[in-house]
């Protein structure tokens, strides 16, 4: 079931993200939408849950109140702003920054016109790190929250969400410069497979929750396009692994 609450003390979208975070943990809820604009609150549960429940969830965070909407017809969940746009709008952003790093990649790694294959997915991967630990650093705090409501780790470590990014930039700065190809490969195929399985787990039990592969800045919902990135990333480390140095 679906209800609508309304919750007042949300000045930004960091504040968006702090309740929604929050309130997600609580015991029997599958998803949650916020808009930010109307302070309202469409919270799914696997049973019908007290306002207490949500009251004690934000104890710690005074400034967030939280009281039941009265609704006059029955609520249905609402769903991400992209899902009413094609599947290109909604992942355009991802789509090209993924194009620019592929063929500017392939263009340097090109000698002769003839491709180095090698050359070429160790510069993806110096890129790929780079650039996406990038839009992660924009708003660390936001994308740290916004990654703790589905990584594994995120969810038990706390803090883990602030160190993801610095990770992502420390694999791609160790691919730029050939640095020991060997442990940074494999050390790629641990923390891009572990953050595959908080993806996987989302997509498979439908849960419509943001992703934070871009960090706060682009509003994607998570889907199957975020697991092939995280498996690209293993897959492709494999690959180096095995083509020798």
């Amino acid at each position: 079931m679906t209800r609508t609450y309304k919750i007042t003390g949300m000045t930004c979208t960091g504040c968006q993200a702090k309740v929604q975070h929050i309130l997600s943990q609580v015991t029997g809820v599958k998803q949650i939408t916020i808009d930010l604009a109307t302070n309202e609150a469409n919270i799914t549960m696997e049973k019908d849950l007290s306002i207490e429940s949500f009251k004690d969830a934000l104890k710690t965070y005074p400034k967030y109140q939280i009281e039941e909407k009265e609704v006059h017809h029955p609520v249905q969940s609402i769903a991400w702003e992209e899902d009413h746009r094609s599947w290109l709008a909604t992942y355009r952003p991802l789509l090209l920054i993924v194009a620019y790093i592929f063929f500017v990649t392939m263009v340097t790694s090109l000698s002769d016109g003839i491709l180095n294959s090698k050359a070429w997915m160790n510069s993806f991967m110096a890129g790929f790190f780079i650039v996406f630990s990038f839009f992660k650093l924009l708003n660390l705090s936001d994308f740290a929250i916004s990654y703790a409501m589905y990584d594994v780790v995120a969810k038990k470590v706390k803090g883990y969400g602030f160190v993801y990014p610095f990770i992502e930039l420390g694999l791609g700065l160790a691919y730029l410069m050939h640095i020991n190809p060997i442990f940074t490969n494999l050390t790629t195929i641990v923390v891009m497979g572990i953050s595959s399985i908080g993806v996987i787990q989302s997509v498979i039990n439908k849960r419509k929750i943001k992703c934070a592969c871009l960090g706060a800045v682009f509003n994607l919902p998570m889907s199957t396009i975020t697991i092939i990135e995280d498996l690209t990333m293993v897959v492709m480390a494999m690959i180096m692994l095995t083509m020798g140095h």
